[in-house]
């Protein structure tokens, strides 16, 4: 029996009945991405299944039992095993062929779970958030700027196992850059973990970079000569989205100095070094981080300052013009009395003088609001 035929017996998919229904499963489930040439059309949760020897990949067709024994056996192999948001059932037998703890298991297949790194006996579990920006031809209010996934990683002494949950991610790429090195590869599962932590980081980073430029465009924006009209929903929904890249980048600090000082049976000590870069960046991308929240910050309080200055000008501008409203109101309401003794009233002059006088006076009270910058 083959590797991706005995690796579907134990995912429990040789009940279904053939190829045909394992379609039809793959038509109910979230579709993935099978493209990529390192990716095996299983039609099923399992992505790959590659083992590897001394750093090189050995040619598939061999028994996945058989295969596993084989590379516990030798000093230098190891199985990988990779798969997308498999189910409790379709997980089930990989976490008995490969002794796998139950709450890891657990953890693996529901998701949701926080960066973190766990030891259950010889196994290491690690959990990393993987971050993908959103392309947007414009900024909005409601604008998705930054998708999360997760990656769980089980490292054995032989094995192991990616469980990749999302629709980003992918791991084909950094597969086919490992077996390219065959020297980093051959030194073990430790150094597949360290691809994959290495490969998160540095998407983080690009992601930080796109998430700038749409800060500068706000920043533009709100400095412009209308920024008091700009739109502060931008500012929050940035923010918000800023603080999911925060809850996906600030606790993978932990693990990976874990992972970089901590001595752990199945890390090799020169692998550690390797760690302790990975390390570097991720304390790159968690500043940079927070000196963009203290942007956003400033951003908001200035744009709000901004807004306060533009009612108090709008203010001015209308007291000065009901300042100059004022004076014919005024005296039209004198005139309007119907006294009999009124100023000026037989007199055949009296009306243009007193349209004059309210003239000069408007006139007076204009330049002067003119000159003050109130109108």
């Amino acid at each position: 029996m083959s590797m991706a035929g005995n690796l579907r017996k134990v995912t429990g998919l040789d009940r279904v009945g053939g190829l045909r229904k394992v379609a039809r499963l793959a038509r109910r489930r979230p579709r993935v991405d099978l493209s990529h040439p390192a990716r095996s059309p299983l039609g099923s949760a399992v992505v790959n299944c590659v083992a590897y020897e001394n750093g090189t990949r050995v040619p598939g067709g061999r028994d996945l039992v058989e295969t596993v024994e084989q590379v516990s056996k030798a000093d230098d192999g190891f199985v990988w095993l990779g798969l997308h948001e498999p189910t409790e059932v379709e997980f089930a037998g990989i976490a008995e062929l490969f002794d796998l703890h139950p709450l890891a298991v657990e953890d693996a297949v529901d998701a949701h779970q926080r960066p973190k790194l766990e030891r259950y006996g010889e196994t290491l579990f690690a959990v990393l958030k993987t971050v993908c920006y959103v392309d947007h031809t414009e900024l909005t209010a409601t604008s998705e700027v930054v998708n999360t996934g997760e990656i769980m990683v089980f490292v054995g002494h032989h094995f192991v196992i990616t469980v990749r949950h999302g629709r980003h991610g992918s791991l084909g790429p950094l597969r086919e850059e490992l077996e390219a090195d065959p020297q980093q590869l051959a030194k073990g599962p430790a150094a597949v973990l360290h691809a994959i932590a290495d490969h998160v980081v540095d998407d983080y980073l690009n992601v930080i970079d796109s998430v700038q430029a749409d800060i500068d465009q706000v920043e533009t924006d709100v400095f412009a000569e209308s920024g008091a009209r700009a739109d502060p929903g931008r500012i929050y929904q940035l923010k918000r989205e800023l603080l999911e890249l925060k809850r996906a980048v600030a606790p993978l600090s932990r693990p990976l100095m874990d992972l970089a000082t901590r001595p752990i049976r199945v890390v090799d000590p020169e692998i550690q070094a390797y760690f302790r870069d990975v390390s570097d960046h991720l304390l790159r991308a968690t500043e940079q981080i927070a000196a963009f929240d203290e942007l956003l910050n400033s951003i908001l309080q200035a744009h709000l300052a901004q807004v306060s200055v533009a009612q108090n000008e709008d203010m001015r501008k209308i007291t000065a013009w009901a300042a100059l409203i004022a004076v014919p109101t005024m005296v039209c309401g004198v005139y309007g009395m119907n006294f009999e003794h009124m100023p000026e009233l037989h007199w055949r002059l009296g009306y243009p003088l007193t349209l004059g006088v309210i003239a000069t006076a408007c006139f007076v009270l204009y330049r002067g609001f003119k000159r003050n910058g109130w109108l």
